[in-house]
């Protein structure tokens, strides 16, 4: 079923985009004169072409019957929106809209939006992440050597849970250098509910104020950011730099439950190695300090946008260190028929790293070695809807992804 499902995913991705683009024109010859030509004309089709060609808004809609890792068989959908702020300045990066919904066979809807608008030339941006869930997930305790053993199942990890996030960030360019700065704001409700027996047993769950009816909280958060980025399109880089520095406070007097404090270092790099051919890594550092960290607030190692097979969640603690290495091609056709024009938009990733894990920032108490291989379709120029299946070599298992844009 997993195998069935992709494959009817695969082919709503590549028949979709191909009617959805129409980013190139060509002049048909019928032998009625236009602007200057005596023969070449325009056919309503290529007329037509020509129109969704030059509009501002381009979108791709995406969907099928898929599977993830964290949820099982799902129907889901992804929608690709991109636009300039300024229609009229080619040279002004085009703000992207990606957004996926997923509704579980076993009950259940997720939602994430994911923006990244450019303003006034690009010396305003608005970044960030809006998520809800209403979805069945797992809890695996808090440490590595907790997470590591901890039996997966309906008795034991499993719970219902129900969540918001709304997590904007403002940022401006600082004169006329690559450097950004500005505030951030993070507010999360979550809620479990239906926890697992073993759950309620967990020393981490019940430290934080969970009880055989569950656990709740909100956090509120403000915080800054300083970001340097010489990235050619921030989406899908095919050059350039990125460095972000940000920390957030969550605070009881902005209207939280807790107390505590957040810190994160976000190093990327992307050298062009070839026509469409990409070298990219990364090195990120995630860390949370307080005595009272809500329960759905510890660091994750491993999500669809870095450790690509282990379980979201799976691995938490107060610190999170990843360092990995992706190899990045699409395959360069001359589209002179309909096999080389699908061929095209099609590509391929390989990637490396490894996770690390501890209580505090200096402090390492597990490795997470990490390592796949995906399929990427381009819905967009430099656009891509990626699959990839990633291997967790601590537990012994490959999952698979469903994503809009890369990784990192």
């Amino acid at each position: 079923m997993k195998l069935y499902s992709t494959l009817l995913l695969i082919a709503c991705i590549i028949t979709l985009p191909l009617k959805s683009l129409g980013q190139e024109t060509e002049i048909v010859k019928q032998g009625i004169p236009i602007a200057g030509d005596t023969t070449a004309v325009l056919s309503k089709k290529e007329l037509k072409k020509q129109k969704r060609a030059n509009r501002n808004v381009h979108y791709n809609i995406l969907g099928g019957p898929s599977y993830t890792p964290d949820f099982g068989l799902l129907v889901g959908g992804s929608a690709l929106v991109t636009f300039s702020m300024n229609p009229k300045d080619s040279t002004m990066k085009r703000s992207v809209v990606p957004a996926s919904v997923a509704l579980m066979f076993s009950g259940g809807l997720n939602i994430v939006v994911k923006p990244q608008l450019f303003f006034k030339n690009d010396k305003f941006r608005i970044f960030g992440q809006f998520i809800y869930k209403n979805t069945q997930e797992n809890y695996y305790g808090v440490g590595y050597a907790t997470n590591k053993n901890y039996i997966r199942g309906k008795e034991t990890s499993q719970y219902k849970y129900s969540g918001i996030q709304v997590n904007p960030w403002f940022l401006f360019r600082i004169k006329e250098s690559n450097f950004f700065a500005g505030p951030q704001i993070d507010l999360n409700y979550d809620h479990m509910m239906n926890v697992a027996e073993g759950i309620t047993l967990d020393k981490d769950y019940i430290k934080a104020g969970g009880t055989a009816d569950g656990y709740s909280n909100f956090s509120s958060g403000l915080g800054f950011l300083l970001s340097y980025d010489t990235r050619d399109i921030p989406a899908n880089p095919y050059k350039g730099l990125y460095f972000d520095f940000r920390g957030i406070m969550y605070q009881k007097w902005l209207g939280g439950d807790d107390n505590y404090y957040r810190l994160e270092l976000d190093y990327r790099q992307y050298k062009s190695v070839g026509k469409r051919k990409v070298l990219a890594w990364t090195v990120q550092s995630k860390n949370v300090f307080g005595n009272n960290i809500p329960l759905n607030k510890y660091v994750l190692s491993g999500t669809p946008f870095d450790l690509r097979g282990y379980y979201m969640g799976q691995f938490r603690d107060k610190s999170s260190h990843i360092a990995m290495l992706e190899y990045r091609q699409m395959f360069n056709t001359d589209r002179s028929n309909w096999w080389k024009k699908v061929a095209n938009r099609l590509g391929y990733v390989v990637w490396g790293g490894a996770g690390f894990m501890g209580p505090n920032p200096g402090k390492i108490e597990g490795v997470l070695p990490n390592a796949g291989v995906g399929l990427r379709i381009e819905v967009q120029p430099r656009m891509n809807f990626r699959l990839d299946i990633g291997r967790d070599f601590v537990n012994k298992q490959n999952l698979f992804y469903v994503n809009m844009t890369e990784a990192f």
